[in-house]
C-alpha cells in the first residue's frame, strides 16, 4: 500500500472487522483463483497519493475474468479488450474532452497518476464469480478510504474539494450514506456506464466537462484533470 493511505488507514488494519476479511482471504487463496493478483489489489494507493486526490470513481468489484483487474476500477490492462462500459465511458470523455481520442488499451494508470482515484467498493473478487468478496468487509474499509479524503489537512479550511462521480445506485448510496457534503465537493450523479444502462443517462451527462470547469473554478485554471494523458500515452 501506498506510504500516504498506509498511514492515513492505519487504525482500520486493527480492527475486528479487518482481521476476519484477511480470514477470509486467506480461505480464499487456498480454495480459489482471487483477482486482482494481491500486488495488484492496492495499486490505486500507490498510483494516485492521497494529497493528489482531485477526483474519485467509484466502481463495485474487480472485473472478475483471466487477464482484466489490476487494482483500479473500470481498468483493464493490455492486450485485453476493452470492457463494454470503459467503451462507454471513453465515449463520454470524447464527446466532453475535445482533445481526447479514445485509446485502444483499457489502462487508465496515466490518469490515476494525474489524480483521479478509481476505487472500487470491494478489492477483490472470486474468479468467474461477480460479488462473491461482496459484504466480507471491503465496503468498511472502502469507507474509511473515501472518509480519509473527506479529512484531508487541504479540507480543513473550506477550501479544498473532490469530484465525485457516482454512476450507478450502488455507488451513489454510499455516497449518501458516508454523507458528502455537496456545498464543498461536487458529486455528479448518472446511470452507470455499462452496456446495459448507459443509454439510461450515462452518455450525454457531460460529467467529464462538469468536473473540470467546477476544477478550474475552485482552484483556478490549470488545475483540472488532463482527462487527454490517455491518448498521448496510448501514442506513446
Amino acid at each position: 500500500m501506498g506510504e500516504s493511505w498506509r498511514t492515513a488507514l492505519e487504525p482500520e488494519f486493527s480492527k475486528p472487522y479487518f482481521q476476519k476479511l484477511k480470514e477470509f482471504l486467506i480461505a480464499e487463496h487456498k480454495a480459489h483463483t482471487i483477482y486482482p493478483k494481491t500486488s495488484d489489489v492496492y495499486s490505486w494507493s500507490r498510483l494516485t497519493p492521497l494529497d493528489s486526490v482531485k477526483a474519485v470513481v467509484l466502481g463495485q468489484d474487480p472485473y472478475h475474468n483471466v487477464g482484466q483487474a489490476h487494482g483500479l476500477s473500470f481498468s483493464v490492462l493490455p492486450p485485453t479488450k476493452l470492457p463494454g462500459s470503459l467503451k462507454n465511458i471513453y465515449k463520454q470523455l470524447s464527446a466532453d474532452i475535445p482533445s481526447f481520442e479514445a485509446p485502444s488499451t483499457g489502462d487508465l494508470t496515466p490518469l490515476a497518476q494525474a489524480g483521479v482515484l478509481w476505487l472500487n467498493t470491494c478489492l477483490t473478487v472470486r474468479a468467474h464469480t461477480a460479488n462473491s468478496h461482496s459484504k466480507k468487509g471491503w465496503e468498511t474499509f472502502t469507507d474509511a478510504v473515501i472518509r480519509a479524503i473527506l479529512s484531508r489537512e487541504s479540507e480543513a479550511d473550506g477550501k479544498g474539494g473532490v469530484v465525485f462521480f457516482a454512476w450507478g445506485l450502488p455507488a451513489q448510496k454510499t455516497f449518501e450514506r458516508i454523507g458528502i457534503d455537496e456545498k464543498r465537493h461536487l458529486v455528479l450523479k448518472s446511470a452507470h456506464p455499462s452496456p446495459l444502462s448507459a443509454h439510461r443517462g450515462f452518455l450525454g451527462n457531460g460529467h467529464f466537462k462538469k468536473a473540470n470547469e467546477w476544477l478550474s473554478e475552485r482552484y483556478g485554471e490549470g488545475k483540472e484533470i488532463d482527462w487527454a494523458v490517455l491518448t498521448r500515452d496510448s501514442r506513446g
